[in-house]
């Protein structure tokens, strides 16, 4: 059957050869935004906690422990978001699902907003965390499903770039505002996605999964443009989808068989190592670390939140020029690199050094880092992600994917303030280490996916062995 289902993919691939190309239209750049709008809320919540710590912990009166469950609870929330993402988006569409996660974040601001005791907030940070994890998983997947492949890693890619806006913008209003306020900044997104899920488009290949074939036609075509030629996308989207749902078994069971083995290795592997490199915690704890190397916590937050936009906005064009495998190198190379800065300075400090090389060897290992993340070793790997699981997993790999890495992120995050306080240097030449790893992983296994369809890459993922 496997090998019948191979044929099947291959034959049906190469009856479609012709490279069918759009230009963008206001209604791929509208639906794109508004997916963005769920990234921008995340990265806002994932800064948060780094300028809201001092004035969480003296009004509440909490302790290093206590603030650490607090900043990475978030990350729970995001599993239980992570299980049931797939499923709610197969079952009930992209668009519903968008509905969904903004339901979770702005109850969650709500409830830190409001808070009066530390369980409030915990809860708040819980019901956020679902959102996020329902967010990771559903935002990449609409969007590399309604834009066009020769445009498609830009604007998965310039989506992200919305989560480093609203990351920078926690840092750089957060020291002078009021945690509660800043709390309230946070939901504004939410309340932007929730009005404008009205006015896009769901997606044609989740049309097609569940049988409604002129819907994928009119979605197609509101996306593409009113004298655009859809039939061969939309042609190719059907033949996929009719070869894959005839060769799928139990859904679940079928996620772990050989055949799609690479595509959960690549996806997994990714996702797990890239949080093990020290993403979670260094964006969580960014101020703490910066004045554990007597450095100014506030000056250089919003050194960071500054110069991490341009950078950001380079991967969008990076992206399909460079392609993603060159760019998920380079970055996280650069990554590990900041991790060594960062971690010889904490180790010059245990052994008396000056103090101000310390902090500038910090301050510069960190910007470095924060540079690569949002460059490159952040977004990428949702962008290949969002490519390379077929359709007929996507909502049980994609689940399990996004598992991955909101529980890794989990672990760095919640032992990242126990770990620092025994050993600063020791932690970052840990994170180093993983960062390197990401390299090694990438140039061994991760295809190359720009310049290709969704059906091109899903069938050379499951077919190649």
């Amino acid at each position: 059957m496997t090998e019948s289902m191979e044929e099947g993919l291959l034959d049906r691939s190469s009856l479609r050869k012709e490279s069918w190309q759009f230009h963008v239209t206001a209604n791929v750049i509208l639906s794109s935004s508004v997916a963005a709008c769920g990234y921008f809320a995340y990265g806002f919540a994932s800064g948060y906690p780094s300028p809201a710590q001092l004035g969480i912990m003296d009004e509440l009166g909490l302790s290093i422990a206590e603030y650490s469950v607090f900043a990475s609870i978030m990350t729970l929330g995001g599993m239980i978001g992570a299980l049931i993402s797939g499923k709610v988006a197969d079952v009930f569409g992209r668009r519903v699902t968008m509905w969904l996660l903004d339901l979770f974040f702005i109850l969650g601001w709500c409830s830190i907003t409001f808070g009066k005791r530390v369980w409030w907030l915990d809860s708040g940070r819980l019901l956020m965390g679902v959102g996020a994890g329902i967010q990771l998983y559903v935002a990449p997947i609409y969007i590399s499903e309604v834009t066009p492949k020769n445009i498609r890693g830009c604007f998965v890619a310039a989506a992200a770039f919305t989560l480093t806006l609203g990351f920078s913008l926690s840092y750089y209003i957060g020291n002078n505002m009021s945690w509660r306020t800043l709390a309230l900044v946070g939901a504004i997104p939410c309340f932007i996605q929730v009005l404008g899920v009205f006015f896009i488009p769901e997606s044609p290949r989740w049309l097609s999964k569940i049988g409604l074939e002129k819907e994928v036609e009119a979605s197609l075509q509101r996306l593409r443009g009113e004298n655009a030629d859809i039939s061969t996308e939309a042609a190719e989207i059907k033949d996929f989808t009719e070869t894959v749902q005839q060769h799928s078994g139990s859904k679940f069971m079928e996620l772990f068989s050989r055949k799609y083995a690479r595509p959960l290795i690549v996806g997994t592997g990714l996702m797990a190592l890239v949080q093990f490199g020290g993403s979670s915690a260094i964006s969580s704890f960014a101020s703490s670390i910066f004045r554990a190397a007597g450095y100014s916590a506030e000056s250089a937050s919003r050194v960071i939140a500054v110069l991490q936009i341009p950078f950001a906005a380079m991967s969008i064009i990076l992206t399909e020029k460079a392609g993603r495998r060159l760019l998920m190198m380079l970055t996280s190379a650069g990554a590990c690199l900041g991790c060594l800065l960062a971690a010889l300075g904490f180790l010059f400090e245990d052994y008396h050094r000056s103090a101000e090389l310390t902090s500038s060897m910090v301050f510069t290992g960190i910007l470095l880092f924060s540079i690569s993340s949002t460059m490159g070793m952040g977004g990428t790997p949702w962008i290949i992600m969002s490519e390379i699981l077929p359709i007929n997993i996507k909502g049980s790999a994609g689940s399990l994917t996004t598992l991955v890495n909101c529980f890794t992120s989990w672990i760095v995050g919640y032992t990242f303030n126990f770990l620092f306080q025994w050993n600063a240097a020791g932690i970052f030449f840990l994170f180093a280490f993983f960062c390197g790893s990401v390299v090694v992983f990438v140039a061994m296994l991760v295809p190359e996916t720009k310049g290709r369809t969704l059906e091109e890459i899903q069938a050379s993922m499951t077919v190649l062995q």
